[in-house]
């Protein structure tokens, strides 16, 4: 099996999960670049389980663990801004300011 296309996938996926991160300031586009990049880690970690052994599927389930607990908890932190802000923009918080 070539491993090339996948990996090449997985990269663009997670370059595009960065830029995201970097470039946007809603948090909910944030988190859904997180997962993203999270996603794109999981396509690496199956395509090289093909060549490797399966540690990389194994790798897989927990990877997916963490990014649900992260939607979780980040959503609620974010609805929890949002009832106190009425905006979801990083840019309009500054938590420390009572």
């Amino acid at each position: 099996m070539l491993l090339g296309p996948s990996l090449v996938l997985s990269a663009i996926l997670f370059s595009i999960g960065v830029v995201g991160v970097m470039i946007r300031r809603n948090a909910i586009v944030l988190f859904m670049c997180v997962e993203l990049m999270l996603n794109a880690v999981n396509l690496s970690f199956v395509a090289l389980s093909t060549a490797h052994g399966f540690g990389g599927q194994v790798m897989v389930f927990f990877v997916m663990t963490v990014a649900a607990a992260e939607a979780a908890v980040g959503l609620a932190i974010i609805l929890a801004i949002f009832r106190h802000t009425k905006s979801v923009d990083l840019k309009n918080i500054n938590l420390l300011q009572g």
